[in-house]
């Protein structure tokens, strides 16, 4: 396959480059930790590694090295759409070079010859309450899956430590190119027919979503391509990327690294923020009974924040520029359908918040991130069911957590055991 082929070219000077740095500046320090990190989440530590992806405070996520802009415009894209393949994505993550047309599509069907998804798993996901979660559906569906892991199977017969990330990369392969029938699938089943959803050979994976789906308008393929690129992944230190890591330390399948990892998207402080986003916008078209004015909308953000309250969707851990994947968003949006109530209250707020912000003085970004306006989008296609948004996420998501995962074992990189303190340890170290 084309992604073992090029991964393999690449090991040797990889390898080299990191026991080169290991060996020779092992000693040197790369960062301080402060009481406040320790007991704020690790907050700003540096301490994880990744090269798939990093956040840039200055022009926000670069994927391989490139900004959003630069990826969506080099990547090849389907003939007549504005979107790349979620395919050519992939191979970047995976391979850090931008792909040909023929490249990508050789990951698109790779992805389309895998895409069956085990009757078992349907079973599973049929038979859990009426009332569970999507989120836990899909849960529950990746971790059905762990019996078909070549990675265990593998390792349990017994294979070299420099090889195991092969089988790895086969069920990336093979976890990805189900996921997109599973999220399909865990809709109809919560919200309409019911019905198992049907891989189309002759689409991309982004157009194959919108099918499954049966959202009739053809933008949304586009939208979904989009969407899935700018979910893929935010450096290491979120929490589903970093659970994906963390489990996948111990050698953990990739099954069930990333169950985990959607287990801490599933929190309300990582992927349930776009839903919460989309509810304040409802709020405020219902409180005005549609468009506030810009006076009006200023207003009310001050009292929003005076009650204890927070604005959804401002602020960013890293960023201090406006979110690229909230601008690759907004002017999708701008461009398709700029009369929708929902998001002529998003560009409202997007004028009015940031302001109030800078002047409230507490926030160090202002401006709108990704999960501002995301929620919108999907709203606008007849996509309603908030509880789904997460899944959508979850999607995009295993794109970056895998690729990290495939090169953490290409790379051996080590059970993660950081050292814990006291508190009582940490008032002396105050104390000194």
């Amino acid at each position: 396959m084309i992604l073992h082929n090029k991964i393999d070219a690449q090991l040797p000077s990889w390898r080299n480059r990191v026991t080169t740095l290991l060996k020779e500046h092992g000693d040197k320090v790369a960062g301080e930790v402060t009481i406040s990190q320790i007991y704020g989440g690790m907050r700003s530590v540096k301490a994880l590694v990744t090269d798939i992806s990093f956040v840039d405070p200055n022009v926000g996520i670069r994927f391989r090295g490139h900004t959003l802009p630069e990826v969506i415009e080099a990547l090849p894209k389907p003939e007549g759409a504005e979107m790349p393949y979620v395919g050519g994505l992939y191979y970047l993550l995976m391979v850090g070079e931008f792909p040909t047309e023929e490249e990508a599509l050789k990951v698109e069907r790779a992805w389309a010859k895998d895409s069956k998804v085990p009757d078992h798993v349907f079973t599973i996901l049929r038979n859990m309450p009426e009332d569970t979660h999507p989120m836990a559906l899909f849960s529950q569906a990746i971790l059905a899956m762990q019996g078909g892991s070549k990675f265990a199977k593998r390792y349990a017969e017994g294979m070299s430590k420099m090889d195991i990330w092969r089988p790895a990369l086969d069920d990336a392969m093979y976890l990805t190119s189900k996921l997109g029938v599973i999220a399909a699938f865990i809709y109809r089943l919560k919200y309409g027919d019911k019905g198992e959803p049907t891989y189309d050979p002759n689409l991309d994976y982004g157009a194959n979503f919108a099918q499954m789906m049966g959202v009739k308008d053809p933008e949304y393929a586009d939208m979904a391509r989009l969407y899935f690129i700018l979910h893929s992944d935010h450096e290491s230190g979120n929490v589903s990327a970093h659970t994906m890591h963390l489990v996948g330390s111990s050698l953990s399948d990739i099954y069930y690294a990333f169950s985990a990892s959607m287990n801490g998207l599933a929190g309300p402080l990582h992927g349930l923020a776009n839903q919460n986003c989309l509810a304040f916008l409802m709020n405020v078209q219902k409180e005005f009974d549609g468009t506030p004015t810009e006076e009006e909308m200023e207003k009310y953000c001050w009292d929003t924040l005076n009650s204890g309250k927070v604005i959804p969707g401002y602020g960013h851990a890293v960023l201090r520029v406006p979110d690229p994947r909230y601008t690759a968003q907004f002017e999708y949006a701008k461009s398709h359908f700029p009369e929708d109530k929902l998001f002529e209250i998003a560009n409202i707020m997007n004028k009015v918040v940031p302001r109030v912000l800078q002047e409230q003085g507490k926030a160090k970004n202002p401006w709108p991130n990704v999960d501002s306006i995301s929620g919108t989008l999907q709203y606008h296609y007849g996509i309603t069911e908030f509880d789904f948004y997460t899944v959508l996420f979850g999607v995009g998501r295993a794109l970056g957590v895998t690729a990290n995962y495939v090169w953490a074992r290409a790379l051996g990189q080590p059970l993660e055991r950081p050292k814990s303190l006291t508190t009582a340890m940490l008032e002396e170290i105050a104390a000194k």
